[in-house]
């Protein structure tokens, strides 16, 4: 193209793409004027008046306005501050977007009244604070007369749903789904009734004595050394995973109340396959929820983004041989509860 040659509206458009009507327009609003116009009143473009008028077609595909784009050739801002701008609100776009489908798909899926659906937006738009006073009221009701330890409550209410400032449909559908029900009646009932169940039993007063959530806390955390070396592949034969093993081994022995043995740890690493297999039948479960408390567990899992995590936490097998290839440590006595040495 000749950077000396003018050229008439009609080649511009034939040139950028744009009809002649848009080009007189961002002549009209003072966007792109043209470089000459003749005794006739015709106008002509030289090559920089052709490349700004591509510019501003690109910045209009992309929403931008008039406004933002007079402030930018005129040098107000710069192309940054009016992308990040311009992102800023089509990310809040997006959330509304995203917010609205889930409350149609909700709508759809569970043939809601019309009277309904002015909740349901509301659900989808609580603040923060409004959430976590909903969850509140739920598990104080819930805790209500529950004959469980304060711990087991606080490990309760710490399974608690956060919705991320970036919310997929599905989360959004999750968290609709989970208010509705935190504020069911029955909902709140049968979940309550179920707890109750499970902590009447002196069994279970036992479980959720201090000392044994402190040893899950434990055993937790050497699972989580034995997941972490799996993931990095560390040989089942190092020393770094006969180390997690006598870990395992001395925290198993806190239940069995036995020496350290080769037998011991046969048994060990029979039992972790077996933990396995467990593992996967309640993940399985999990995903066909019945119960209220595991269907409560479920929504949250999706809204926090962790459903299905389990999947990822099978360190059982890499442990299972690990323990097969340690050898018994020389007899001693049961070791007493402890933190668990950091990798």
């Amino acid at each position: 193209m000749d950077d000396n040659r003018l050229y008439a509206i009609g080649e511009v458009a034939r040139r950028t793409g744009l009809s002649v009507s848009a080009i007189r327009f961002y002549s009209d609003e003072g966007v792109v004027a043209p470089a000459s116009v003749t005794a006739a009143g015709h106008r002509l473009y030289d090559v920089h008046a052709i490349a700004r008028l591509e510019f501003v077609s690109t910045l209009r595909e992309l929403d931008a306005g008039l406004d933002d784009i007079r402030r930018l050739l005129d040098g107000s801002v710069t192309l940054t501050d009016l992308a990040t701008a311009h992102l800023s609100r089509l990310d809040d776009q997006a959330r509304r977007i995203r917010s609205r489908q889930a409350v149609l798909r909700t709508i759809a899926r569970q043939h809601t009244e019309a009277e309904q659906v002015i909740l349901l937006h509301k659900l989808v738009t609580l603040s923060d604070a409004d959430r976590e006073r909903l969850i509140d009221d739920f598990w104080n009701e819930i805790s209500d007369g529950l004959a469980a330890t304060p711990a087991f409550l606080d490990m309760l209410r710490s399974e608690r749903p956060i919705l991320p400032d970036e919310p997929s449909t599905e989360q959004l559908e999750a968290w609709i789904e989970l208010a509705n029900l935190l504020q069911d009646d029955d909902f709140r009932r049968a979940v309550h009734q179920q707890l109750h169940e499970t902590v009447s039993t002196p069994s279970a007063q036992v479980m959720m004595s201090p000392e044994v959530l402190g040893s899950f806390d434990r055993g937790g955390a050497i699972l989580e050394r034995a997941n972490q070396a799996r993931k990095a592949g560390v040989p089942v034969d190092s020393p770094q995973a006969r180390e997690i093993a006598d870990l395992y081994a001395d925290h198993m022995r806190e239940y069995t109340r036995e020496p350290d043995s080769p037998e011991l740890r046969q048994r060990l690493a029979v039992d972790a396959l077996r933990v396995e297999e467990l593992h996967l039948e309640s993940l399985a479960e999990f995903e066909r929820p019945q119960d209220p408390h595991t269907r409560y567990q479920s929504l949250v899992g999706v809204i926090n983004g962790t459903a299905g995590a389990g999947f990822d936490f099978m360190p059982f097998v890499w442990l299972s041989e690990a323990l097969k290839l340690s050898p018994a440590r020389a007899t001693r006595e049961c070791p007493p509860s402890g933190d668990v040495p950091n990798a």
